[in-house]
């Protein structure tokens, strides 16, 4: 009789009952085993594992998440949580309940962020069975279908005013929106070009206008331009912040001063030409004058000589007496051929040193004042306009070029001697 072969489930073990009515032998032992293998027995489910677990979700803001995950456990026998969760995330530690409201108040305080991964991590523990656990992740991202534009705000409004030479600096800041911007650019109305590179937020511009960058003939006294900064996001998305600036024209100090040096050492190279001319010129009137007073002397002496021997008796001193008054007549024209009066180096003289005067006292009038004068440009113009009206006024004069020292100069101008012939007399 064949063996009859039954399968039970029990307590999870499979009992086989053997019915025979007799003695089996080896060789239908072997093919009833065979048999029992090829039997399609079903498999436990013995591991723990979410039957419905997600690795990514995706939330709009001011929605709600609600979501339950399931075991192929008794879910009362085990634990749920969550570490490194979004604020706001929450789990029912009992059946796995994920729940999250996206208010808007948490992205626009800066506690959440739109198109920002955060990455979750999920576990499930046996509370009776430390080993038997699950840990895993999945990703929350949230989205907003409201754009809010990203804008350039420079760290200056309204209207700038700066002066040539000097440098204009100011931050360029940006309010983040939906999409940060990403590149910044700039266009000008007028050349110009920023001392630092400016790309991207945060970044510093600054600008020096150079001198004559108003007037070159300073008939301008200040210039405007608009400068327009304009970021751009990844989507290409613009905007523009624009900034208008005022340049006043101001005084290149340096090289102002420059000038103004170069003037002065003109008229003082000028002045001791001057005085070594008139040192010469009064020399001349001097020897002039002693040869004239020699010869008035010499005609005095002779007039007087013949009224006394006029008076004397005697026809030899009498004779002597009309001879000697006629010698002192013709002395004069001697005098005039030898020594002629010298009245155009008179008044050269006196014209060179009152020119002279004249310098000094500009020279002493113009002097700069303080670190930065700023009538550097008229004291200039005035020395150049004074010494050219001096060179013009001695055109006819000669002037000496003489290696004499300075203070030698300085020494014979201002002697008394010399001041006493020059000077006004009363009448």
């Amino acid at each position: 009789m064949r063996h009859q072969v039954k399968n039970s489930l029990f307590s999870g073990l499979l009992i086989l009952v053997f019915i025979s009515s007799g003695t089996c032998s080896q060789a239908q032992i072997w093919e009833d085993t065979m048999f029992i293998q090829k039997l399609d027995l079903p498999k436990l489910d013995t591991v723990l594992r979410i039957k419905n677990f997600t690795p990514y979700f995706t939330l709009h803001v001011d929605s709600t998440l609600d979501y339950q995950f399931e075991i192929n456990k008794d879910p009362s026998d085990y634990y749920w949580y969550l570490q490194n969760q979004p604020l706001g995330l929450r789990i029912d530690q009992k059946n796995g309940g994920l729940k999250f409201k996206a208010e808007k108040s948490f992205f626009l305080s800066g506690k959440l962020k739109y198109d920002k991964e955060y990455k979750v991590k999920l576990g499930v523990q046996n509370l009776d069975d430390p080993t038997e656990i699950i840990d895993t992740t999945f990703t929350l991202v949230f989205y907003n279908t409201e754009i809010i534009p990203s804008k350039v705000k420079p760290t200056v409004t309204g209207t700038l005013n700066v002066s040539e030479g000097d440098t204009l600096r100011f931050m360029l800041q940006c309010d983040v929106g939906s999409f940060p911007i990403e590149n910044i650019t700039y266009l000008s109305t007028m050349p110009m070009h920023s001392l630092t590179p400016v790309t991207r937020c945060g970044d510093e511009f600054s600008w020096a206008p150079p001198y004559g960058f108003v007037s070159r003939d300073g008939t301008e006294k200040q210039k405007q331009l608009s400068v327009t900064f304009i970021g751009v996001d990844k989507f290409y998305n613009r905007d523009t912040a624009v900034v208008k600036i005022i340049v006043n024209q101001a005084i290149n100090y340096p090289q102002r001063l420059l000038e103004y040096n170069a003037t002065v050492t003109n008229v003082e190279k000028y002045i001791v030409q001057l005085k070594s001319t008139f040192r010469i010129l009064d020399q001349k009137i001097k020897h002039t004058k002693n040869t004239r007073t020699t010869f008035d002397l010499t005609s005095a002496s002779t007039a007087l000589g013949g009224t006394i021997f006029s008076s004397v008796g005697g026809d030899g001193n009498q004779t002597v007496g009309k001879i000697l008054p006629s010698f002192g007549v013709a002395i004069v024209p001697v005098k005039e051929a030898v020594a002629p009066s010298k009245n155009y180096e008179q008044n050269s003289a006196s014209l060179v040193r009152n020119d002279i005067k004249r310098l000094q006292y500009l020279l002493s009038d113009n002097i700069l004042v303080g670190e930065k004068d700023q009538e550097i440009i008229k004291k200039t113009n005035r020395l150049k306009e004074e010494l050219k009206q001096v060179q013009l006024q001695l055109i006819d004069v000669p002037v000496v070029e003489d290696d004499t020292d300075s203070q030698e100069l300085d020494k014979y101008f201002n002697n008394p001697k010399v001041s006493r012939k020059y000077r006004l007399k009363r009448s």
